[in-house]
């Protein structure tokens, strides 16, 4: 069942007037907020398939200070561009560990 609601012109008005505001002031947050942009972020078992390795050379590569990361309550944020920084890197430790017939 539906309900209508009558209302002066003169209420209806004063109400979009408020609600253009806000929506105004709701694009302009926006816009500063993409001005902000900080980037992709990646979580450690998104790093762990990209870079193929496991989460304990994971933790080797940020407490060595390879790889920066972000820590947020006890969650792990990375930048993809570090990750990415880092690729040729991780594949060098995997060359030389393969011909120590080690895996890394």
């Amino acid at each position: 069942m539906e309900t209508v609601v009558v209302i002066e012109r003169k209420t209806f008005e004063e109400i979009m007037v408020h609600f253009n505001r806000l929506a105004s002031r709701v694009e302009e947050i926006c816009h500063k907020s993409e001005a902000k942009h900080l980037g992709e972020w990646l979580d450690s078992a998104e790093v762990c398939c990209i870079l193929q390795v496991s989460p304990r050379t994971l933790q080797t590569l940020r407490s060595n200070g390879t790889l920066a990361y972000s820590q947020i309550v006890r969650k792990v944020y990375y930048r993809a561009e570090d990750v990415q920084r880092i690729i040729p890197i991780v594949e060098e430790r995997r060359r030389l560990a393969a011909l120590n017939g080690k895996d890394i």
